[in-house]
């Protein structure tokens, strides 16, 4: 083939629409011999998810999945073995699907979407299955790592870039306004908004129920989020001690705690979509990843935002709704005061975020995009909106997508 004939061929190729069709997620549990999935296999949970996303898509033949992306921030044991590859054998997929793994750390199911996002638009893919898994009770953050002592030696990361908490505490440094109080503020909110959105029934419909048997007991169905504490209140937080510094800003609970949980997502392109006859929930309009420095990991959100905002031709004023993950409420409050954006303002994390349902690490990223997705169903006066998180060893991921329900839908795109 001459160059000529190549590039004539690269030329006249289309840049496909990348939508979201569904997107399920198990109910999150307590990592630890406590939670409800201790002695519950990590692979089985992501199995599940899968599972249910053809149950509830069942003009999808399983054939016509072209990849199955699963991420794991800890890719060991029953997290392990090229995960999406044995997801999709173990969840009954035809062996013709192809699956694998990623790691991006808290951003792994983002990563997973963003990647096979692009393969779709691309023309590699018409659909594909992405998520992300985490047990923290078999598999503990950083366990079994073995940093190079280069980063410490050369002084490539500062000693605290390693401790997430301790990023945390380096952001309250950095931003002073952000104080304490603030935080107990916003971690509280978190916790009454996620309680008032499992009153009005919004997060049960994309719960996979999971049935879990621990160790010496009986088997139990789960259907609801077990960390959530309803109840607090800034008086009780104000007594929580902060552990990764005396008399520190950083305590459990204006945090996100460690927990057990998987997501999957169906992506197509739009002519996929409409040939199979599956709904379309969200466009993807751009995304971006960006590095910090790694010692205040949490500001990462910020220059991805801006990274996606300038790849969409948009500004933050054109967003109607914010879906932030809460590793830590200083990383939420500094990507608000960036923007000029009031903690309280109506537009962020409408059911709560991870302070109050958890952040199973490499999970998380679809639990955004779905509660995401139901928002816009819910306001189509809504156009636009965004899933963004920090990622350690600094970083920022963002995802921006446009609402199929807003009149505008797919005008100037």
């Amino acid at each position: 083939m001459s160059p000529q004939s190549v590039n004539t061929r690269t030329s006249a190729r289309q840049v496909r629409d990348v939508v979201f069709v569904d997107g399920v997620r198990t109910p999150f549990g307590k990592a630890g011999d406590k939670g409800i999935y201790h002695g519950t296999r990590a692979d089985d949970l992501v199995v599940k998810c899968i599972r249910d996303l053809m149950r509830r898509n069942p003009s999808l033949p399983p054939e016509r999945i072209d990849e199955v992306a699963i991420a794991a921030t800890t890719q060991t044991g029953d997290q392990g073995l090229t995960i999406g590859r044995t997801a999709a054998l173990l969840a009954g997929l035809p062996q013709s699907v192809p699956g694998f793994a990623i790691d991006r750390m808290c951003a792994g199911a983002m990563t997973a979407v963003t990647a096979t996002a692009g393969s779709i638009a691309f023309g590699a893919y018409d659909v594909v299955i992405a998520g992300g898994v985490e047990h923290m009770g078999n598999h503990p953050m950083g366990a079994g790592a073995d940093p190079n002592p280069r980063f410490l030696s050369e002084r490539i990361v500062d000693p605290a870039a390693l401790n997430m908490g301790n990023t945390a505490e380096n952001l309250h440094d950095r931003f002073p306004a952000i104080t304490k109080e603030r935080a107990d503020r916003y971690a509280v909110a978190s916790q009454q908004k996620l309680a008032a959105a499992y009153i009005a029934g919004q997060i049960q419909p994309d719960l996979v129920p999971v049935a879990a048997r621990r160790p010496g007991e009986g088997w139990d169905l789960h259907t609801a989020d077990e960390p959530p504490r309803p109840g607090t209140t800034l008086e009780s937080l104000a007594e929580l001690r902060t552990p990764f510094r005396a008399h520190g800003r950083v305590t459990a609970g204006n945090s996100a705690g460690l927990n057990d949980g998987a997501t999957a997502a169906i992506l197509a392109s739009a002519d996929a979509a409409a040939e199979l006859g599956l709904p379309v929930k969200m466009r993807l309009v751009s995304y971006a990843f960006a590095g910090v420095e790694p010692q205040v990991m949490g500001i990462g959100p910020v220059p991805s935002t801006e990274k996606a905002l300038a790849q969409a031709g948009l500004g933050i004023e054109d967003i109607g709704l914010f879906e932030i993950n809460e590793a830590f409420a200083v990383q939420v409050l500094s990507f608000l005061d960036h923007f000029g954006i009031d903690q309280e303002d109506p537009r962020v994390n409408r059911y709560g975020g991870a302070i109050a349902v958890g952040h199973p690490l490499a999970s998380s990223g679809v639990r955004l995009m779905t509660q995401l997705a139901r928002q816009f169903q819910e306001d189509p006066s809504v156009r636009y909106g965004l899933t963004t998180m920090c990622i350690g060893l600094g970083m920022g991921g963002t995802v921006i997508w446009e609402n199929p329900n807003h009149a505008d839908f797919g005008k100037d795109a």
